[in-house]
C-alpha cells in the first residue's frame, strides 16, 4: 500500500468516526500536515459542506445527516475519549471553552456526558456499601426531560458496567 493510499484511508476513517470535520480537525487529531491536498485528491469520496462559521467541512458522501433540529441522545463517554480531543475547533462538542480533563497517570476516573451533543457533565461509578452507584456532576441544571433521559441512560450504563449490584443514579450540579 502506498503512503498516499494509507493517508487517504486515514482521513476517510477519521471522517467515519468524527465527521463532518475540517481539514484542520483531521490534522490536529493525526498530527499530519498538508491534508488539504489529500482532501482534494479524495474528490467524490468525500462530501463538502460549509459550517456555520463558513469553514469547509468534510464527511463521507453517504454518512447520516439528521436535520439540525434533531436532538442528539445522551451519551456517556469514557475518560480520555477522542471525541473531546479530536477537533481543532472543539466548540462543536465542548461548550464555553471548558478545559477537557486530562488527569495525569492513572488518575483518569471520570468520564464525560454528552447532552444534546455537547459535553454537559462528568460521571463515575462509585462503589458504596456493596453496591455501585453512578455519580453524575452536571455543569448546570438540566431541563426535566434531559435529566430524565440522563437518568434512564445512566441506569443502562450502570447495569452494563458495574462490577457490583447496581445502586442509585446520583445527579448533582457542580
Amino acid at each position: 500500500m502506498s503512503t498516499g493510499v494509507a493517508v487517504d484511508d486515514l482521513v476517510l476513517r477519521y471522517l467515519g468516526a468524527f465527521g463532518p470535520a475540517s481539514v484542520q480537525d483531521v490534522q490536529v487529531w493525526s498530527g499530519l500536515t498538508r491534508l488539504g491536498e489529500v482532501a482534494d485528491r479524495l474528490g467524490p469520496r468525500v462530501r463538502r459542506f460549509r459550517g456555520e462559521d463558513g469553514r469547509v467541512l468534510l464527511d463521507g458522501p453517504d454518512a447520516p445527516r439528521p436535520s439540525a433540529d434533531t436532538p442528539a441522545p445522551i451519551r456517556f463517554l469514557p475518560e480520555y475519549d477522542n471525541l473531546l480531543l479530536s477537533h481543532a475547533d472543539r466548540s462543536r462538542v465542548v461548550p464555553e471553552q471548558r478545559i477537557v480533563p486530562l488527569w495525569p497517570g492513572n488518575g483518569g476516573n471520570r468520564g464525560t456526558v454528552l447532552v444534546d451533543g455537547l459535553w454537559r457533565a462528568n460521571w463515575g461509578i462509585v462503589p458504596d456499601g456493596g453496591q455501585a452507584h453512578l455519580d453524575i456532576e452536571a455543569f448546570q441544571p438540566l431541563p426535566r426531560r434531559q435529566a430524565a433521559d440522563l437518568a434512564a441512560e445512566g441506569h443502562r450504563l450502570l447495569a452494563f458496567a458495574a462490577a457490583s449490584p447496581a445502586g442509585d443514579i446520583r445527579i448533582s450540579v457542580s
